[in-house]
Formats: structure tokens, C-alpha cells, sequence
């Protein structure tokens, strides 16, 4: 497939088009590292209790293991109990004047809200001032509070996905409800399974807490199985839109891009698997994570072109900038054209810096003409994140709501009172300009609804 037009490059040629070694350090804003380098201007102090709790010494150190580097011999997480307070100290500054543990007077120790057993005070007057703002978020971040232990159950594998052929026409799968309505009493056993295991008591044992009833420990997993599965059906969604034939010879290539340990941690966990259950007729699906944040050991990092076997999922994996994967592998024949594009919470609408690092490959995709899908938090990011691509002059062929949206609330660590949003809330799919060519009028309107 060749493009319409020849883009214009807006960045600096590599100076070799070789494959590059895929294990060496990459250049490129970071969004895990800015974020955790932000904790700073709202809770001074909180990045070094975070690294002392985990007796690292830096973010590097930090990183490496989130990548899934093995720590340090000082790492001193001896228990899951251990492991458990260690990650709630992390989350123990007051919620109203930010002050931290090691800050309080001998007389004065932080006390966590009672309700939601999420956000923690100094003092009375500190809950009393905050309560205007808390109450307002309580009964979300009181859900927060079981998810964040939960999640453990997904890390460790004693809470798997659901996963097979889906008994119903995947075209009836549209949204969650019709999701759940389709797995029915078959996701219940599995539910009930969970609930009445060895490991869930182990679990509620070991963070020294009472243990919630039975039916939010349910909502809480079911929350989790649409955090986990928000992302491969989001891709989905994008194939169904903006993909005429989905079930092509040869099969069907998508690019994850700005994709990171998240990514990789859900693919490594079998998430991408529900794609090929959503097309069954695929020619098979090969999906390329392509960030600077990625952790390669979690997914074979990419070397070639990829023959493509019917009715499977292939992954792979290239740490490095999305345009420099382009002229490294797409313009030298060593990666086949993507169908689609996929970015998940790309964020270039909040930062110079990151906006810096995307905008060669917002324009590389409007030039290119590849059928994208981006998702973002909030309504106020959707609206940022439309306003710079319109800027850019790119087609908007739709966006709203996401049928497929994570249901786990998340908290903004250091701002813990802040209304908690949903990863993927909102989509935006778009493609090639909307800048007309003189003489020529506009082929079709935008929508925003599918």
C-alpha cells in the first residue's frame, strides 16, 4: 500500500536506516518519568518516600524494576504483609495541608478516612476543612481502595482473564453490558471461584484491614476485568470504524504507540488475546507496541516482518519514538503499512515537552493517512487533545464516549481528593488532513458518534 502524497519530513533523518539495536537507551519525553518527578511540586518529599520505602536509591533503579528488571539485593520486601504497608506508607500524607509522617510532631500521626479508608489527616481541623471537597469523592475512592489491593490477584495470576471464543456474534458485543450479558453465569463461577480462594484470604490477611463484602469484592473484580480488556477492545473498536476488511489475507497489523510497561504488562497477561475473539474471520492480528517507556522483556521485541497465522495474535515490541521506528523499519520494507494506530493516553496536550516529542508522529499519521485511535481520561483532555489536532489540520472522524471504557476508578495520587477518572474515558479517531487540496471540496463531515 502506498501513501496519497509523499510527506514532508518534520524531523531530523536517522543517520543509518539498519535495524537498530532495540536494547540500547532511547531518546524522548518520558511520561512515567515526568509523572514521577511531578509528585515533587504537589507533595514535597513524596518521590524520596516512595524510593525509601522501597530501599531504592533512585528513579532509574525504580524504573528498571517496573520494566521488570529484578531489584536490588536491598530491595527488603520480606512478606506480602511487608509489601502491603509498605505500598499504603506510600499513599500517607495528609490530604489538606500535604504534610508527610516524618514532618508531624511526636503527638501527631496520620489517621485515614473511616469511609473510604483511602485518604489520610493530620488532624480533625484538616478533615473538617477538607470535607467539602471529600465527600464529594468518597464512596469512589472508598472503590479505589479494594481495586488498588485486588489488582494483586491480576499481577500474581490467581485472577485470570476471561478468555475463549465468544459464544455470542462478536458484532452483539458493542458495549460492557452486552459484554457481561454474554459471559453470564460462566463469569460468575469464575467470580465465586476467586471469592472462596485460599489466595483471597491470604490477601485480606495480610494488609491488616477488615475484608469487604461479598458484593463489592465482585464489583471490584469485575472492575478490573474491564480495566485489563479496555484497551484490546478499544483497538477493536478502532478496527470495526475505520478498517474496511478486517479479515484480509495476510491479516490485519495494528501499532500501539507511546505504549509503556502498562502495555506490555497486559499483553504479557494474555489482554490482547480478546482481539482474536472479537474477529474470529482475522486473517490473524499482529500488534506492534511501539514507546519509550516499554519494558521489551515482557514482549519479544521486533526484528521483521511477521507472517501472520489465521485466527491468532502476535506481539511484539520496539523501544524508541514512533518516527524513528517508521523510517527504521516501515520505509526500508522490514515492517509492513499498519492498518490502525492505536495511543492510549498519549498526553501531548499536557506538556511542551511531550507535545515536542509527538509532533512528528501526529504529522507522520495525518500525512500517511493511517486510520489512528487515541483515547484520553476527561472530558477536559478530549477537548485539549481535539483542539491541537484540529490545529494540525486533521480530519476528526469521530469521538465521544467510550463503549469500552475501564470501569476502575483512578485516583490522582497526589491529589487524592480530585474527582478520579476512568483510563480510556473518551475516544478520537482521525485520519489524513481536512486541509483541502484548491478546487476541491470536502468529501465528508465529522461525527461524533460511531
Amino acid at each position: 500500500m502506498a501513501p496519497r502524497r509523499r510527506r514532508k519530513k518534520h524531523y531530523a533523518p536517522v543517520a543509518s536506516r539498519t535495524q537498530v539495536a532495540l536494547s540500547s537507551p532511547v531518546s524522548g519525553p518520558s511520561i512515567d518519568a515526568l509523572g514521577f518527578l511531578s509528585l515533587e511540586s504537589n507533595v514535597p518529599g513524596l518521590s524520596q518516600v516512595i524510593l525509601q520505602k522501597l530501599n531504592m536509591k533512585s528513579y532509574e533503579e525504580y524504573k528498571a524494576v517496573v520494566n521488570g528488571g529484578s531489584p536490588g539485593p536491598g530491595f527488603g520486601i520480606h512478606s506480602l504483609s511487608d509489601m502491603f504497608q509498605r505500598l499504603e506508607d506510600t499513599f500517607q500524607f495528609c490530604a489538606q495541608c500535604r504534610v508527610l509522617p516524618d514532618q508531624l510532631s511526636d503527638s501527631k500521626i496520620l489517621r485515614r478516612c473511616k469511609r473510604c479508608r483511602n485518604v489520610y489527616y493530620c488532624s480533625r481541623e484538616c478533615q473538617r476543612a477538607d470535607w467539602s471537597v471529600h465527600k464529594k469523592v468518597c464512596w469512589e475512592l472508598r472503590l479505589v481502595a479494594i481495586d488498588r489491593l485486588l489488582e494483586w490477584l491480576v499481577v500474581t495470576g490467581d485472577f485470570s482473564l476471561t478468555s475463549g471464543p465468544w459464544p455470542w456474534p462478536p458484532g452483539a458485543v458493542r458495549d460492557w453490558d452486552t459484554w457481561f450479558s454474554m459471559w453470564g453465569a460462566q463469569l460468575d463461577t469464575i467470580l465465586e471461584s476467586v471469592l472462596g480462594s485460599h489466595t483471597m484470604s491470604t490477601l485480606w490477611d495480610s494488609v491488616g484491614r477488615p475484608r469487604p463484602d461479598p458484593d463489592s469484592l465482585r464489583g471490584s473484580l469485575r472492575r478490573l476485568l474491564t480495566d485489563a480488556l479496555s484497551q484490546p477492545l478499544t483497538v477493536g473498536l478502532g478496527l470495526r470504524t475505520l478498517v474496511e476488511n478486517t479479515g484480509k489475507l495476510g491479516g490485519i497489523t495494528v501499532h500501539v504507540v507511546g505504549a509503556s510497561h502498562i502495555e506490555t504488562f497486559l499483553a504479557s497477561h494474555g489482554a490482547y488475546e480478546e482481539l482474536k475473539h472479537m474477529f474470529p474471520e482475522s486473517g490473524g492480528l499482529h500488534v506492534v507496541m511501539v514507546g519509550v517507556d516499554l519494558a521489551v522483556e515482557s514482549v519479544p521485541q521486533f526484528t521483521s516482518v511477521l507472517p501472520t497465522t489465521p485466527a491468532t495474535i502476535q506481539l511484539s515490541s520496539y523501544r524508541g519514538l514512533y518516527h524513528d521506528f517508521w523510517e527504521e523499519q516501515i520505509e526500508t520494507g522490514q515492517a509492513v503499512w499498519p492498518d490502525l494506530v492505536a495511543g492510549f493516553h498519549p498526553g501531548f496536550h499536557s506538556s511542551q515537552d511531550l507535545m515536542a516529542g509527538w509532533l512528528p508522529t501526529l504529522l507522520l499519521l495525518r500525512d500517511y493517512e493511517i486510520p489512528t485511535i487515541f483515547t484520553v481520561y476527561s472530558q477536559q483532555e478530549l477537548t485539549a487533545s481535539l483542539q491541537i489536532l484540529m490545529e494540525l489540520e486533521t480530519q476528526i472522524i469521530a469521538y465521544g464516549d467510550n463503549p469500552f471504557a475501564s470501569l476502575k476508578p483512578e485516583q490522582a495520587y497526589t491529589n487524592p481528593n480530585k474527582q478520579p477518572v476512568y483510563c480510556s474515558a473518551y475516544y478520537i479517531m482521525f485520519r489524513g488532513t481536512s486541509h483541502q487540496p484548491d478546487g476541491e471540496e470536502a468529501g465528508g463531515k465529522m461525527d461524533n458518534r460511531i
